[in-house]
């Protein structure tokens, strides 16, 4: 099963996250079959916290993967159903 977590990547003491479609069986910081943004929980502008490709996990939830409960919350915020199993309908231009 694919799962939507995040995958550490800050050095200590400065944590910097990014999303990522893994392997529900491979490691944290294991191998990722895509990226689909990055989280900054230090970051000071809102702005610049948070970058998510939105089209492409919205793709993802519709095929089934599980969002970690932190990436649930960020995909909240976003404005992003984190309901996995939805049809996929791309962002309209």
């Amino acid at each position: 099963m694919v799962k939507l977590r995040l995958k550490r990547v800050g050095r200590r003491h400065r944590p910097f996250y990014r999303l990522n479609a893994i392997d529900g069986r491979a490691p944290r910081d294991g191998r990722v079959i895509e990226p689909l943004g990055w989280y900054d929980p230090i970051a000071t502008d809102e702005g610049k916290a948070v970058s998510l490709n939105a089209d492409r996990i919205r793709y993802w939830l519709s095929v089934g993967a599980q969002p970690s409960e932190t990436v649930r919350t960020l995909l909240r915020k976003a404005d992003i159903d984190p309901t996995p199993g939805k049809p996929y309908e791309p962002a309209k231009a």
